[in-house]
């Protein structure tokens, strides 16, 4: 090897280096997001510190239910149970596409069984049963799966002696399920209902959205009614409500702090303050007894009275 062999390695060498150093790289796409309330962009590592709250504005983004059990459990450590098996496609539904292979794809993406997650943990210290919706399963749609989740979470609650939180985020019943789905709000009242019978607290955390026939039954139906900022909860959209009514609605129509004003919610709670909120809540509806020894005082009687 002679050295103009070696001068044309060299240089080889020295271009692809120069090529490496100016060539674009490839960035991955979820490293950042648009915030949907101000268009800020948001790194997601700042967003996963703020609990998937926009810094900027406040806005706040969904959040899944792995983080949301995990932001609202001692330490973070809760235990999942095991959901009774329903019949995947009862009315053999089809319309562009069939129900059946909907429910693989969705399952694939998400690795649920179906749009609730049912868990059990400490709060505070204290035992909690908790029903987390999924709204990346089917926009979080309550068919036979989900009211069968409600059912056993309000038996695990009866069992354990626990309040029960319910923290929904749905677009309603399933419509593949057609009449099935509608009857989940009869059952899932009545089991709301078993609870309340034992003097348990239900809280129910209202998410962005809640509509349908799920804030028809049992989102509604919570001794206490939290909501977080901004977050739609309603029956029907407010474009056929429009439609139907033919008038304009009221600015922030079916948002959390509109509900707040007009008495449908307790209390809007920013999501940092959640856990908080919710164990304080749950501490004064539990424990129902005298914060402290009660103290007996003396009576006055006329024969301790003195006679002058």
């Amino acid at each position: 090897m002679n050295w103009l062999t070696n001068l044309d390695n060299t240089r080889r060498s020295l271009k692809e280096r120069l090529i490496g150093l100016v060539a674009p790289k490839e960035v991955p796409d979820n490293l950042w997001l648009k915030c949907p309330g101000c268009g800020h962009m948001i790194f997601h590592r700042d967003l996963e510190k703020s609990l998937n709250v926009c810094q900027h504005c406040g806005h706040h983004l969904r959040l899944s239910v792995k983080k949301r059990l995990g932001m609202l459990f001692d330490d973070g450590q809760f235990q999942r149970i095991e959901l009774p098996k329903v019949a995947d496609d009862p009315l053999k539904f089809k319309d562009q596409k069939r129900y059946s292979d909907r429910l693989k794809d969705t399952r694939s993406k998400t690795g649920e069984t179906d749009a609730i997650v049912v868990a059990h943990g400490r709060m505070g210290g204290m035992n909690v049963v908790a029903a987390c919706f999924n709204f990346d399963f089917q926009g979080g749609s309550m068919g036979v799966a989900v009211g069968e989740g409600i059912v056993a979470a309000a038996e695990l609650a009866v069992l354990q002696d626990a309040p029960l939180i319910v923290i929904p985020a749905s677009g309603g019943a399933r419509m593949q399920e057609g009449i099935l789905s509608l009857m989940q709000m009869a059952r899932t009242t009545v089991a709301v209902d078993k609870v309340k019978e034992k003097r348990l607290p239900y809280i129910v955390l209202l998410t962005d959205p809640t509509t349908g026939g799920v804030s028809a039954s049992f989102a509604m139906l919570g001794d206490i009614a939290i909501a977080e900022p901004g977050a739609v909860i309603g029956f029907a959209g407010a474009r056929v409500i429009e439609s139907t009514i033919r008038e304009k609605l009221p600015e922030g129509f079916q948002k959390a702090e509109y509900l707040l004003e007009h008495g449908m919610v307790d209390m809007v709670v920013p999501r940092r303050d959640l856990r908080a909120t919710m164990i304080r809540i749950l501490s004064l509806l539990k424990n129902r007894g005298a914060a402290g020894d009660l103290l007996s005082l003396p009576i006055d009687t006329p024969d301790a009275v003195d006679q002058d």
